[in-house]
Formats: C-alpha cells, sequence, structure tokens
C-alpha cells in the first residue's frame, strides 16, 4: 500500500470517527485528531501547533479543539512532570494511547511514552463519588538520554 493511499485511508478513519462521536467533521479537527492518532503518544499543545496540518490553527482555536475533542471521547489528556498537559488520541488507526495506564517522561529531552500494558489500579472512593480522572506518571531517563548519559561518564 503507498504512503498516500495509507494516509487517506487514516484520514478517512478519522473523519468517521469524528462523525461517529456526533461532533461536526471541521477541518480543525480531522487536523488535530490525525496528527494525534499518526503519532500515537501524548503531546503537549506546542508539540501539536509545530505539526504542519495544526500549525495553521491559532493558539485558541487549538485549545478549544483540543477540548472537544476529550469532551466527546476522542482523545484524553495527562499531566506532565511540569504540570503541562499532553494529549493522545483514542483512536484505533494506530497503536497509541488508550488511556487507563501508566505513562513514562524523560526527564532530560521531555518526551512522553505509554506504558499500555502497565494499567492503573482499582482504587474504591467513597460511596456517591465520580472519578473523572486518574493518572500515574513514571519519570527517569528514556533510553537514548541514558545512553549519552552512560558515555559521558565513561
Amino acid at each position: 500500500m503507498s504512503e498516500s493511499h495509507a494516509r487517506s485511508s487514516q484520514s478517512s478513519r478519522v473523519r468517521e470517527l469524528i462523525k461517529g462521536s456526533g461532533l461536526r467533521c471541521t477541518p480543525a479537527r480531522q487536523a488535530v485528531l490525525g496528527f494525534l492518532s499518526r503519532t500515537g503518544r501524548p503531546l503537549a499543545h506546542s508539540e501539536i501547533a509545530k505539526a504542519r496540518g495544526p500549525a495553521k490553527l491559532d493558539r485558541v482555536t487549538l485549545y478549544r479543539t483540543l477540548a472537544v475533542l476529550e469532551d466527546s471521547g476522542l482523545v484524553h489528556r495527562v499531566q506532565d512532570s511540569d504540570g503541562s498537559w499532553r494529549f493522545c488520541a483514542h483512536v484505533p488507526v494506530k497503536k497509541g494511547c488508550p488511556g487507563n495506564h501508566a505513562h513514562f517522561q524523560c526527564t532530560r529531552c521531555g518526551e512522553m511514552q505509554c506504558l499500555a500494558s502497565q494499567a492503573l489500579p482499582w482504587i474504591p472512593v467513597p460511596d456517591g463519588a465520580l472519578v473523572i480522572g486518574k493518572q500515574f506518571l513514571i519519570c527517569g531517563l528514556c533510553p537514548s538520554c541514558a545512553a549519552t548519559r552512560a558515555a559521558r561518564k565513561k
């Protein structure tokens, strides 16, 4: 399958997901959700803004688009070690971040990765309480930064 055919197919699936969630399929929603689904890892607002497609959006439109996609369940967010939010798609187009698992963030380069095989534990809450989110963030050095650090110590 050619790269352009694969991208067209992925774009069609993103449109179907947006419409299937009850949202209008706007160019902004399609660009942001498509980029997040292709990336397959949690990204900061600034990383999304630098991307070719979503870069045409102003800051406010990007924030609003992310909020709408999160409210619809197509995107979830996780807070990184400096308190910034990162966003990841719940899209079956590419293996990515389905939520309800831990994340790892490199303290040197800042890249965040999903630890999808590490489900978050079930924690009972008081009767009548409504849980609206949970997260677990592990911080350390990614393999690349750890190797660089080890090489410098030699």
